[in-house]
């Protein structure tokens, strides 16, 4: 092969090049569509359902209703998922995750011999009914930066029994809303 059959291979390879954008271009100049001003459909903004808080944690139900839904024997079943990381015993050993006996009424990240995250140290809040059911919706999402990798407890009954599980287990109980 010389270089007269090399030079037109290469030829042959521009001029496609060439006329494939070539073409592209003059369709989009001759076929350019008519955009509407607005759109023919909206996609609204989905409002959280029952079984799913906002991202802020707040459940869509009260307190007082998502209590009623939900007892200390249910929630002692729904408790064995958390008793992987967590103890809830008086005078119980920290595991992975600390000993929750008593927890609901004390400061947030205060356990004694227990290395919180940053985030929840920090937080400063009271383990209130409300404070414990935002957390255990998705506690990542409800402090930011938590080391706890939990997903969640999605569904209210679930929540409402743990809560009144771990209220039972404590040496001063709070009254139920």
């Amino acid at each position: 092969m010389d270089g007269f059959e090399l030079n037109k291979i290469i030829a042959a390879i521009l001029a496609t090049v060439v006329v494939v954008f070539g073409i592209n271009k003059v369709t989009d100049i001759i076929f350019t569509p008519d955009k509407p001003q607005q759109s023919a459909y909206k996609v609204e903004k989905i409002e959280p359902t029952l079984a799913s808080a906002s991202n802020t944690g707040q459940a869509a139900v009260g307190i007082k209703e998502l209590l009623a839904m939900g007892t200390v024997e249910h929630g002692e079943k729904v408790f064995k998922r958390c008793s992987a990381c967590h103890m809830i015993a008086a005078g119980g050993k920290n595991m992975i995750g600390p000993n929750l006996w008593s927890i609901l009424g004390k400061q947030t990240g205060v356990a004694s011999g227990y290395k919180y995250s940053k985030a929840l140290a920090a937080y400063g809040k009271e383990w209130s009914f409300e404070e414990m059911n935002g957390f255990l919706i998705k506690p990542s999402a409800h402090i930011k930066g938590t080391k706890m990798a939990f997903a969640g407890l999605k569904k209210e009954k679930d929540r409402a029994s743990v809560i009144l599980y771990m209220n039972s287990k404590s040496d001063k109980p709070l009254p139920t809303p």
